[in-house]
């Protein structure tokens, strides 16, 4: 691991909530003192977004942030989620209430929709019991153009089925939220995540010249390549304790149920 000291990014403004840091010329992060995810906000000369938004009782300070850089709530032409958790979309309820687009993958969007508590980890986080709507669903490839930023939304399963990744490449602005933070530091797989799906999102990433990563938790870094390959080394390592757990379990045993309800399935054409 290098042991170059990371890049202190200017803090503007801090309260007993979150503090608000500049990224980059018109990119801000909000990093909440509490488990709520960072939010990001970019603002372009055409439009501004908000990217990831934390948890429903952070919402009043991140409005003291958006208004200390004259971007108040209702200047916000899109939130966009970069996955169903909801330490990362506990406050778009508010700006449905606003007619702000919500954005978000369309796996995301199916679960936020149909409030699949499961998924959103509504226990863990204990959020209020709202309806989230998601105005525009996700693809990998679509292009979210913002005027002097234009972010690439990538599909990048792994910490859930649903995660995307944000990048301008001009900039080389890295938005990775839980797939890539900073010291190589894993979001964890969850539910409908895959090990593997992380490594192939991990090794997509690796190949993209960014040069500032902005991610879900944590600080900003302006070290994303070490980063990358860190956490894909760690990626592995998991991958094969995996392997080791698995194996110390009979799996034989484990499999027989499941292999006997695909017998008796296939009896039914007798």
């Amino acid at each position: 691991m290098s042991e170059r000291k990371p890049t202190a990014f200017p803090i503007l403004m801090k309260n007993d909530v979150c503090s608000l840091i500049q990224a980059a010329d018109d990119v801000y992060q909000i990093r909440f003192s509490n488990r709520a995810a960072n939010a990001y906000l970019v603002r372009g000369s055409a439009r501004t977004i908000l990217i990831d938004v934390g948890l429903s009782s952070n919402y009043p300070a991140m409005v003291e942030c958006l208004n200390f850089v004259g971007c108040p709530p209702e200047t916000i032409d899109m939130v966009v989620l970069s996955h169903e958790h909801l330490d990362h979309i506990g406050a778009a309820w508010h700006f449905n209430e606003r007619r702000t687009y919500v954005a978000a993958h369309r796996l995301a969007a199916n679960k936020i929709m149909l409030r699949d508590d499961f998924s959103m980890l509504r226990k863990m986080f204990n959020e209020p019991n709202v309806p989230i709507n998601i105005d525009i669903w996700l693809e990998e490839g679509n292009l979210i153009d913002l005027g002097n930023f234009r972010l690439n939304v990538m599909y990048t399963p792994g910490h859930t089925s649903a995660c995307i990744t944000l990048f301008d490449q001009d900039k080389g602005l890295l938005f990775a939220a839980d797939t890539l933070m900073p010291g190589g530091v894993m979001g964890g797989v969850f539910g409908s995540g895959s090990i593997a799906d992380y490594i192939q999102s991990l090794e997509r990433i690796k190949g993209l010249n960014a040069r500032i990563l902005l991610s879900g938790h944590g600080r900003l870094s302006d070290t994303p390549q070490e980063d990358v390959r860190i956490a894909i080394a760690r990626s592995h390592g998991l991958l094969e304790d995996t392997a080791q757990l698995f194996d110390a379990l009979d799996a034989r045993s484990n499999f027989e149920p499941i292999m006997q309800s695909v017998r008796d399935l296939n009896k039914l054409d007798d």
